[in-house]
C-alpha cells in the first residue's frame, strides 16, 4: 500500500512538473508579439492619382529633402528567454531622427548625394510585447550597453546614390545605398537597402541594414534570464520634405 502511495504521488508531482513546464513555455512562447518591419504606407488607389499627388511644389526633385515629423528608427533582434528553445523578436524605435539629402538631375535619371542621417539612441523604446513582462526594462540595458551617455547617436552617411527616374512619377524604386554606420563611437561599412515613393509632395524612404554588435565594440545586453544575438536589423521609416 505504502508502494503504491508513493508511486500515485510521484506521478501526481509529474504532472504537476510538466504542466507547469508546459504553461511557461505557452506564457512565454504564444504571448509575445513584434511589430511588423518599418515599411512604406500604402500606396494610392491608382496609379493617375499615384502620379497626381506625387510631383512636389518648386521645381521637382532637385533640391534638400530633410526629416520630416512622422519618422522613425529602431532595431530588433533576437532574444531567448531562459529555458525556451524558441528565439523572441525584441523591438525598438525612436522617432528622434534627423538629416537628409540633395537630390539633383542626371541623364540617367536623379542623383541622391550628401546623404547624412542621425538617430537619438536614448529615444529608444521597446514597441514589443509578453504578456506579464514590462519589456521597457530591456531599455536600460540597451542604453547602458551602448554607452548613451558617452555616445548618444548613431550616423548613417552616404556619398552618393542613382535613383530611377520613375521615381518622379509616384512609382516605388528600390535602391542599395552603400554607406557607413556609426555606433558606440566606431564607423563601419554598411549597404542600406531602401524602398523610395513620391507622394503628396513628400518623399517616403522605408528600409533597413544589417549589423553584428561585436564589430561595433558592443557586448549583447545582459538582460536578466535573456541572452540576446549579436546579429541586429536597423530599420527605418522616414518622411521627407523639401526646403523651399
Amino acid at each position: 500500500m505504502r508502494k503504491q502511495t508513493v508511486i500515485g504521488l510521484a506521478a501526481v508531482a509529474l504532472i504537476v512538473v510538466v504542466g507547469a513546464a508546459g504553461g511557461y513555455a505557452y506564457f512565454f512562447s504564444g504571448l509575445r508579439t513584434a511589430p511588423k518591419p518599418l515599411a512604406l504606407s500604402s500606396p494610392a488607389a491608382s496609379p493617375s492619382a499615384l502620379a497626381a499627388s506625387a510631383a512636389p511644389a518648386g521645381g521637382g526633385l532637385s533640391g534638400r529633402w530633410s526629416v520630416s515629423q512622422g519618422s522613425q528608427v529602431g532595431y530588433r533582434v533576437k532574444e531567448q528567454f531562459a529555458g525556451q528553445p524558441s528565439t523572441h523578436e525584441a523591438v525598438a524605435r525612436t522617432s528622434g531622427v534627423t538629416g537628409g539629402f540633395t537630390v539633383q538631375q542626371d541623364s540617367g535619371g536623379w542623383v541622391a548625394s550628401a546623404i547624412s542621417f542621425t538617430a537619438q539612441l536614448g529615444g529608444l523604446q521597446s514597441v514589443d510585447q509578453v504578456l506579464g513582462r514590462d519589456v521597457s526594462q530591456r531599455d536600460f540595458f540597451v542604453s547602458r550597453t551602448l554607452s548613451v551617455q558617452q555616445y548618444p547617436d548613431a550616423t548613417f552617411q552616404a556619398q552618393s546614390v542613382t535613383v530611377p527616374a520613375t521615381l518622379e512619377s509616384g512609382g516605388t524604386v528600390d535602391v542599395t545605398v552603400p554607406g557607413q554606420l556609426t555606433i558606440h563611437g566606431t564607423t563601419r561599412n554598411a549597404d542600406a537597402t531602401v524602398q523610395l515613393r513620391l507622394t503628396g509632395g513628400q518623399l517616403q524612404a522605408a528600409g533597413s541594414t544589417a549589423l553584428t554588435m561585436t564589430d561595433f565594440g558592443i557586448t549583447p545586453p545582459q538582460v536578466p534570464f535573456t541572452t540576446s544575438d549579436s546579429h541586429v536589423t536597423i530599420e527605418f521609416q522616414l518622411v521627407l520634405v523639401k526646403a523651399s
